[in-house]
């Protein structure tokens, strides 16, 4: 027997992340059951994203034209580059508020397994981006490698430290350990470790 649009329908929606086949199957009747008010909408801004959005020349976040609104912007910090793995953890960042510099995505982590090496992630680009960091002459340019704290994301950063290493850069990178409000009886060792290397000195006033 043939499948039906409907059917083809709930396959799609199960390869979406999060969703198995009976979660996009509720999904889809969802939809159907809200044609007008969810579906039909959703489909016309699906179409819309699909067709207008696209990847930024520069740092590689997601916007309506080449240039994104954030590279455009004069007002950031363009002495400080904040390299992350992806359009979600560059989005993580702006969410919170807590930097003002730019951004660089890389698109994802060198991975043997996946066929991921320097040239996938554009790494030479990352380089030529670093080396046109504007600063004032009292203090360098400044690299945050901001990668997770995965074995890949790891390696990555390293890779990319020892790449910048003679270019005259600050090159820093997130400190991993306890999260606000953590008790330590409920980390695991690794984090714990992590906290306990990234421990820094209390400045009494």
């Amino acid at each position: 027997m043939p499948e039906t649009p409907l059917d083809q329908l709930i396959k799609r929606l199960s390869r979406l992340p999060g969703l198995g086949p009976r979660s996009a199957q509720r999904t889809a009747l969802f939809l159907l059951k809200n044609r007008d008010q969810m579906m039909l909408p959703l489909a016309a801004e699906m179409d819309h994203v699909g067709r207008h959005v696209r990847a930024c020349v520069d740092c590689g976040n997601l916007d309506m034209q080449d240039k994104c609104s954030l590279c455009m912007d004069t007002r950031r910090d363009h002495s400080r580059l904040c390299v992350v793995e992806d359009v979600s953890d560059l989005w993580a960042m702006e969410r919170a508020g807590i930097f003002a510099g730019l951004y660089h995505v890389l698109g994802g982590t060198l991975s043997a397994l996946d066929g991921r090496g320097p040239a996938e992630l554009g790494i030479a680009r990352l380089v030529a981006r670093a080396r046109a960091l504007r600063a004032p002459e009292d203090k360098p340019p400044e690299v945050i490698l901001a990668t997770s704290a995965t074995v890949d994301g790891q390696t990555t950063a390293h890779y990319i430290a020892e790449r910048l290493e003679a270019q005259g850069l600050k090159i820093t990178r997130l400190a991993h350990g306890v999260p606000v409000g953590g008790e330590l009886n409920y980390l695991d060792d690794g984090t714990l470790a992590q906290a306990l290397k990234a421990r820094a000195k209390i400045s009494p006033k």
